[in-house]
């Protein structure tokens, strides 16, 4: 049997070693890892959401709020990159949080991300039978029952249902196979981006242009904040890291490749689907990108094809992020955070079989809920994911400070102040974004959003007073709080 750690196990020397036993299988190369990562990113909602974009901020408003928004996002990556590099963990910020900030605080950044992934798993179960729609207009049958304006069918949902069962079963029968699809899939969905870029080479129409900007400052952060959901995704390389055959340097060099990469594909859609729509037809569009490319070529089989491509871009995110989610849940029940039911893993395959098993019937019930879901998902996914990131932030800022010579084999900024400078920025700009979402602000969310929020953190916080306090953060910390848990057990 190969040596197991259990997924927080400090990289140091001083760090005591776990027993034997199963574990997760180092079988992901860096093609599957980058995959992972930009997969993850490049979802569904480019396809469904770039028209509103366009429309909230103009084209070039929408453009400046991706590519700043990226830039957040990239400053934020690159604390990841650090901690991953140092803690190749599965589990990700959940080993991150723990070691510097002790027991609580690492459930609450990971049941925050936790909660984000679950959003987005459950936005492409319905985002996928919203993209069939399109193409097969007869879809809709046997009605069911309609929720905020939303009618849902029968045959409409079980277009979800099936893709949640599939999908899932992937994941369960190995992270190699769950890699090797991720990657064909994003050379696809890249083929797709390539031919929407020519068309708007070839035959956008400068004009559609117009206006560049659209409603100033309130447009611009309408746009933004929607990024934390778009980019969501480059840490689930991190969640991943223990089954990444890769040095711990290139694994932490990938987080950051991964967001440059989303960044400037965000961009490259906004502008290429106004260059073939116009603001009215944008105003009418349903799904503008694929409006735009069978516009641009002059072709229905081109807007087919790029919804194609936007089904690729649901298969990605999807496969990506209940990859990184089984493997949160994993951790935080390895650790005794959550009931060791989630820590189960299969026998023959070596996945988070309970832990995909419980996402996936989540994502099973989320097309019953109508495509009124989606926005819902987008908005209320949003704070925690935001929320997690300022946590790693802080983390990374207290582990510089408190544990200078921990072992990073890539340590950002070097040993001087302008490491700790980049935390720090990370932390502002974070707080920057979860204040957008509050009542009031230009951009605040809805009731709906919010009171999904609070159903996941009541939930949260239903296991977070079972997790003991007082544990000394720092390299033994995982041992501390699993010798306590079972002492209050005993």
């Amino acid at each position: 049997m190969a040596l197991r750690t259990s997924p927080v196990q400090a990289v140091s020397q001083a760090a005591p070693q776990a027993p034997a036993g199963p574990g997760l299988k180092k079988v992901l190369n860096r093609w599957d890892t980058l995959a992972i990562g930009v997969g993850a990113m490049i979802g569904f909602g480019w396809v469904v959401l770039t028209g509103d974009w366009i429309t909230t901020a103009g084209p070039l408003g929408a453009a400046a709020a991706m590519a700043i928004g990226g830039g957040i996002m990239a400053v934020v990556g690159l604390t990841y990159s650090e901690l991953v590099a140092a803690m190749p963990r599965a589990g990700g910020e959940h080993n991150y949080l723990l070691r510097a900030m002790g027991a609580r605080w690492s459930f609450i950044g990971s049941w925050a991300i936790t909660g984000g992934y679950i959003t987005i798993v459950a936005f492409e179960a319905v985002a996928l039978p919203k993209t069939a729609l399109y193409l097969f207009p007869e879809l809709n049958q046997v009605f069911l029952w309609e929720i905020a304006g939303s009618e849902v069918y029968l045959t409409w949902a079980l277009v979800g249902v099936v893709a949640a069962v599939v999908i899932t079963t992937i994941n369960i029968l190995g992270v190699k196979l769950a890699g090797v699809v991720q990657t064909f899939v994003v050379i696809f969905l890249f083929a797709i981006g390539a031919l929407h870029l020519l068309g708007a080479v070839t035959n956008g129409e400068p004009a559609n242009f117009e206006p560049l900007v659209s409603n100033g400052v309130a447009g611009f952060f309408g746009v933004l904040i929607v990024v934390p959901f778009m980019f969501v995704g480059f840490d689930v390389i991190p969640q991943a890291a223990e089954e990444c055959d890769l040095p711990p340097r290139r694994i932490g060099r990938y987080v950051v490749i991964a967001v440059l990469i989303a960044a400037a594909w965000y961009v490259m859609v906004i502008l290429t689907t106004a260059s073939g729509l116009s603001v009215g037809q944008l105003a009418t569009s349903d799904l503008a990108t694929a409006d735009a490319m069978g516009a641009l070529f002059g072709s229905q089989m081109m807007a087919n094809l790029l919804i194609a491509g936007g089904i690729a871009g649901i298969l990605t995110s999807w496969n990506s992020l209940l990859m990184g989610a089984s493997r949160l849940l994993y951790a935080m029940a390895e650790s005794g955070m959550l009931p060791q039911w989630f820590a189960r893993l299969h026998p023959r395959y070596g996945t988070p079989v309970n832990a995909l098993l419980f996402i996936g019937a989540l994502s099973v019930l989320a097309p019953f809920f109508g495509s009124a879901m989606l926005g819902w998902l987008v908005d209320s996914g949003s704070p925690s994911i935001v929320l997690a990131y300022l946590l790693v932030g802080v983390a990374f800022i207290i582990l510089r400070r408190r544990e200078p010579d921990m072992e990073r084999p890539l340590r950002v900024g070097g040993r001087g102040n302008f490491g700790v400078a980049i935390g720090g920025a990370s932390v502002l700009l974070c707080a920057g974004l979860l204040s957008l979402y509050l009542p009031g602000m230009p951009a605040g969310l809805g009731p709906t959003p919010w009171i999904l929020f609070g159903l996941w953190w009541v939930l949260g916080a239903f296991f977070l007073f079972r997790v003991p306090r007082g544990i000394t953060p720092g390299p033994d910390a995982e041992h501390d709080l699993l010798a306590r848990i079972a002492s209050r057990r005993g």
